[in-house]
């Protein structure tokens, strides 16, 4: 089972994404930065792609034994590019299916299955549960570069900040 600050925060993190992007223009959403580093729209279609991914990694856990799990680079994901290029409107739309179902499975978790294990590259043996902390600090940083993308869109577009 996951505490129930875990299971809040999976549930209510997502929350923000209407308020980054509200008065956010087509333009801004998309813009990437002088740096050529992913914009906002990228770093919320690799959270969209991410959550599905990471998916199939609790499933792995769920059914086998330790599964040794390697980082995930979406630039050596086949369907990142067709992630990428999805409209906003549908990475979000697959964004919020892809958490009702992991907030169905997370919600459905006994102690037993949370204390499972996968292996991390990095981090050696890592429980289910430790796994979902780890998505969601992922998750959060990703939310932060997309505010950060956004008003760095503003600046260049010579739009005043949001009050």
């Amino acid at each position: 089972m996951l505490s129930q600050s875990t299971l809040l925060r999976l549930e209510t993190q997502p929350e923000v994404i209407p308020l980054l992007l509200s008065g956010a223009s087509p333009e801004a959403i998309m813009a990437r930065p002088a740096s050529g580093q992913w914009s906002a729209h990228e770093n919320l279609a690799h959270l969209a792609r991410h959550q599905t991914v990471f998916l199939e990694r609790l499933r792995r856990i769920l059914d086998e034994s330790a599964p040794q799990l390697g980082r995930y680079r979406a630039e050596e994901d086949p369907a990142w590019p067709e992630w990428s290029c999805l409209s906003t409107a549908e990475v979000l739309r697959r964004h919020t299916a892809g958490r009702a179902e992991f907030i169905r499975l997370g919600k459905g978790l006994s102690h037993t299955d949370a204390s499972r294990v996968g292996i991390h590259p990095l981090f050696g043996d890592m429980s289910l549960a430790l796994w979902v902390e780890f998505f969601l600090l992922h998750e959060a940083h990703h939310l932060y570069v997309v505010m950060t993308r956004l008003g760095q869109a503003k600046r260049s577009f010579g739009l005043p900040p949001s009050p």
